[in-house]
């Protein structure tokens, strides 16, 4: 009976077992170049695009592309860790959302940030915005400006 009932807990625990990757990732320089090519046409076209490389519960991994500035937004939830991987980039950080509004997911948006903290920003810089902190990212014209973030879930 007893070799049954742990037989029994060894099979019912393989099932999770297998679900729970601890896997390293690896995303080549390669595959980068390659994402942020397919990127390049909606962020020209539409100000801004973006990809997820990996979503693993406590972080995720994105790549984001910018031909325009964006507008003024506080993640709730999230820290932003940017590194500057193309062009360079007006962040301004802290002050009072323009025009703020609440969305559903957290997050609250604005037209723009007044008495925020202005830097400028460019390729191998990185960047830790505090979840909670205002911030907007200003692309000056003919610039594509391009970043890999991790979101850190708080």
């Amino acid at each position: 009976m007893k070799r049954i009932m742990t037989t029994l807990a060894l099979m019912l625990a393989l099932p999770a077992l297998a679900q729970k990757s601890d896997a390293a990732k690896v995303y080549s320089a390669a595959e980068i170049q390659h994402q942020l090519s397919e990127l390049a046409g909606p962020a020209k076209d539409k100000g801004s695009s973006g990809a997820t490389l990996g979503d693993f519960g406590s972080h995720a991994l994105k790549l984001s592309l910018r031909s325009s500035s964006g507008g003024a937004e506080i993640h709730a939830h999230f820290d932003d860790v940017m590194v500057v991987t193309q062009g360079s980039a007006t962040l301004i950080t802290g002050g009072t959302l323009v025009d703020a509004h609440a969305g559903s997911d957290g997050e609250s948006k604005g037209a723009s940030i007044l008495n925020g903290v202005t830097q400028t920003i460019a390729v191998g810089d990185i960047v830790h915005v505090p979840a909670g902190t205002p911030h907007q990212l200003l692309i000056a014209k003919g610039i594509l400006f391009s970043a890999f973030v991790v979101k850190i879930r708080e």
